[in-house]
């Protein structure tokens, strides 16, 4: 993996927690900690949606989309396990 492949990882990362952070209220973690939320997202998307057999295409905009929806599933699982 190339140092562009990693920067680009980590800026997909980081703009899906930000949008999974204003999607789900209340959640911030500043920018290394909206970095984490995105990539581990993005990692639960990458589980989740094969199997159910969902695909969102390839691309930039599409990982985005993919490791934001993987981050808001971790938001609510934290906010459900908070309130527990």
């Amino acid at each position: 993996m190339g140092i562009e492949s990693i920067l680009v990882f980590l800026i997909v990362g980081a703009v899906a927690g930000w949008l999974a952070g204003l999607i789900v209220k209340g959640f911030g973690f500043g920018l290394i900690g909206n970095m984490v939320v995105g990539i581990i997202g993005a990692f639960i998307a990458g589980f989740l949606f094969p199997a159910i057999g969902i695909s969102l295409g390839t691309g930039v905009l599409s990982a985005i989309l993919h490791a934001t929806i993987g981050a808001v599933i971790l938001l609510v699982l934290i906010r459900i396990v908070k309130q527990a």
